[in-house]
């Protein structure tokens, strides 16, 4: 696994970018299949003391995104946290691609043919249709708070692009382009 360690705000000794490297490439153990990951370690000026430093780690298994986040009063603890939190999703993932009738885990096969067969057990329930007209960023903000979501769909009048804004959890907001191949 290709893992890239990035630091913000903090120097992070090579003690603790081995450790960061060890733990998560035991996640390889459970999902053969993830390629690369990206660590980023940062501290914090807060006045929680057990909130000071975040490390956030991304994995990539195939195109498919595994993310967690977690804070704690040292970068030790909060690496063992965010470990526990991937192996939840990573169980999780795999449990999707499992076919219980079968007792085959479509992870560990490559979910090619067989995944067309197994039955999603989540579907779409409802559609909604809205009119969707160009605006600037600040008037799609001031919509989604209006509307009181955490994400808003909208055409950017400045690119002409539709465009995706979303509340983040430090309150600010962050914006998606599409971007075609």
């Amino acid at each position: 696994m290709n893992l890239q360690i990035i630091t913000k705000n903090v120097e992070a000794s090579k003690a603790i970018q081995e450790q960061a490297k060890k733990k998560i490439g035991k996640l390889s153990r459970y999902l053969p299949a993830i390629g690369e990951g990206k660590v980023e370690i940062s501290e914090e000026k807060t006045k929680l003391p057990e909130q000071r430093f975040t490390v956030q780690v991304t994995l990539d298994s195939k195109g498919t995104l595994i993310r967690a986040q977690e804070k704690a009063a040292n970068i030790r603890t909060a690496i063992d946290k965010v470990m526990d939190a991937l192996t939840s999703r990573i169980e999780r993932y795999k449990g999707k691609l499992y076919d219980k009738g079968r007792g085959i885990s479509l992870a560990r096969q490559g979910a090619t043919e067989e995944a067309e067969e197994v039955e999603a057990p989540e579907r779409v329930v409802k559609t909604k249709h809205f009119l969707v007209k160009p605006m600037l960023q600040d008037e799609a903000i001031n919509q989604m708070e209006l509307l009181g979501h955490d994400f808003f769909l909208f055409i950017n009048a400045e690119t002409s692009n539709i465009n995706l804004l979303y509340r983040r959890k430090d309150g600010n907001y962050g914006l998606i382009e599409p971007e075609l191949e």
